[in-house]
């Protein structure tokens, strides 16, 4: 009965670890004295009558001021050695529980990588990770000594900031720019020179109805998210907005596999003139979501959500079905469409067997080869270093397809690549069509796209093309092909038939606008 009231050996080290501070350290005057005047009977006495006062007066012993005790063993990041997500949120609900009394505040920072996954792609998975432990480096010499680095799933860190007297959006800001900075220095990794960004989001207490330590970590979160589609190093405060979307996008991540399986996403139709001589040289087969509650949903509203579903290839299956079906369609009406242009994303590009899977859809609809156009990003040419995506493309461009290389002019693809890839046309990008026709600097830069691609005998198709001037301009620079707003707005299968109708008699009653030969 006795023992058990006794401390354990594990409960007086404790103990002993608690009072071995400056605060306590005062007792020991006091006990020397006690020694010499009563022996060490008195010593005794006086320390066992002290030191529960000392306890009581602990600052942070105050009941219900203090929030769970870090453990004394907690995990670390095996690859940066960083604390963990528990740490953070517990950093956070601590400077919380406390600010009332202290009068000082916290926020929480989330820093994700933009461009991890490319790391990888390009150097492989030793640079990644060296490049996480440099990060790691960094982040723990910016920020202050009190202030908790943590590494949180993936390529993201959380930053919870300690006590503070000054926590508003100018102060974040300044802190999230000088950590920015910090991580975006160039990296020297196996001789190379690598640079990364990053974009980060921000949340304050304030900003939240209950502030929490984990509630502050989440919000942070969606303002990273928010920050990161943005990007590349873009900054982000969380808002009631960014809530409002996260939920939006949970709720269509929820639904995108149900409206794959069930029909609501289909395909829209987008024509492509050629510029000598009026035709229709092809369509663009484009993602719609017919959602039963919101309408006609655009693919920036639903492709994030998909792909972070995996299900990105299932979408290209849907598409290039309906794509060649809407072909067959054509022909079967006696309208003339060269071709269609469907988009492969890197997903499908990675998959060994979609030249066999592409063989059977073909002769499924008794289409030859060359009817079919893949488009691929400039993205995906430029920095790909997959032996499966270059052996899938000129498998492809073997098998008779057309080879469009999307966005051109964002992705910095050499000329070796083009090569390369067997790309057998050039899509310019919007960002060099716009105001084409009465911008010098907007011609010269289209000029020079168009004289490399001759010189390479290479097609040319300019896209997101808005209005008759941009059209015309294009045609008088040579550019072979148009696309966009001012030939038509992408269109449902079932109004194609209609438009084409209307294209045809438009052609016979007025001149061709370009260059006609012949």
């Amino acid at each position: 009965m006795l023992r058990s009231l006794l401390p354990t050996r594990s409960g007086m080290a404790a103990g002993l670890k608690r009072v071995w501070r400056p605060a306590y350290l005062g007792l020991a005057p006091a006990a020397a004295l006690a020694w010499l005047w009563f022996g060490a009977e008195g010593a005794i006495i006086l320390l066992v009558a002290a030191l529960p006062i000392a306890l009581a007066t602990e600052p942070d012993a105050a009941p219900g001021a203090r929030g769970p005790a870090p453990p004394e063993h907690e995990p670390r990041d095996a690859l940066s050695g960083l604390v963990l997500r528990t740490r953070a949120e517990h950093a956070l609900q601590t400077v919380l529980t406390h600010a009332a009394s202290t009068g000082k505040s916290t926020a929480c920072l989330v820093l994700v990588l933009d461009d991890a996954r490319l790391i990888v792609e390009r150097h492989g998975q030793a640079a990644h990770d060296h490049a996480i432990r440099r990060v790691a480096e960094r982040l723990l010499v910016t920020m202050r000594q009190h202030d908790t680095v943590a590494r949180l799933e993936g390529d993201r860190f959380a930053l919870a900031l300690g006590p503070m007297r000054r926590a508003d959006l100018e102060t974040l800001i300044q802190i999230a720019a000088r950590a920015q900075a910090a991580v975006q220095e160039p990296m020297s990794i196996d001789a190379m020179t690598l640079y990364v960004s990053c974009s980060i989001g921000f949340c304050l207490p304030g900003r939240i109805v209950e502030p929490t330590g984990a509630a502050l970590l989440t919000a942070a979160e969606l303002a990273a998210d928010d920050a990161w589609r943005n990007g590349p190093s873009a900054i982000r405060a969380f808002s009631q907005e960014i809530a409002a979307h996260a939920e939006h996008r949970q709720s269509l991540r929820d639904q995108i596999e149900f409206a794959l399986d069930n029909g609501q996403i289909v395909a829209h139709f987008q024509p492509q003139l050629s510029t000598d001589t009026g035709e229709v040289s092809g369509f663009e087969a484009l993602a719609r979501w017919k959602h039963p509650e919101r309408g006609l949903l655009p693919p920036g509203e639903f492709l994030p959500a998909l792909t972070s579903s995996g299900l990105a290839a299932r979408l290209g299956e849907v598409i290039l079905f309906q794509a060649l079906n809407a072909l067959r369609a054509w022909d079967r009406a006696g309208y003339r469409v060269p071709n269609i242009a469907v988009n492969f994303c890197r997903e499908e590009l990675r998959n060994p067997k979609l030249v066999e899977k592409l063989k059977w859809e073909l002769d499924r609809f008794d289409l030859d080869a060359g009817r079919l156009t893949i488009e691929i990003l400039e993205t995906v040419v430029a920095e790909t270093e997959n032996d499966m995506v270059v052996r899938n493309i000129a498998a492809l461009a073997s098998l008779g397809c057309g080879i469009d290389l999307d966005d051109f002019g964002t992705g910095h693809a050499s000329i070796t690549s083009i090569r390369r890839f067997t790309v057998s046309r050039l899509k310019i990008d919007r960002s060099f069509v716009t105001r084409v026709d009465c911008d010098p600097t907007q011609q010269r830069m289209v000029a020079a796209i168009l004289s490399m691609a001759e010189q390479l005998s290479l097609a040319t198709l300019a896209e997101g093309v808005e209005t008759v001037g941009e059209h015309a301009m294009l045609a008088q620079l040579g550019c072979g092909h148009v696309q966009g707003y001012a030939i038509a707005r992408p269109m449902p299968f079932d109004e194609t038939i209609a438009w084409l109708e209307r294209h045809r008699t438009k052609l016979d009653e007025t001149p061709n606008l370009g260059r006609r030969t012949g």
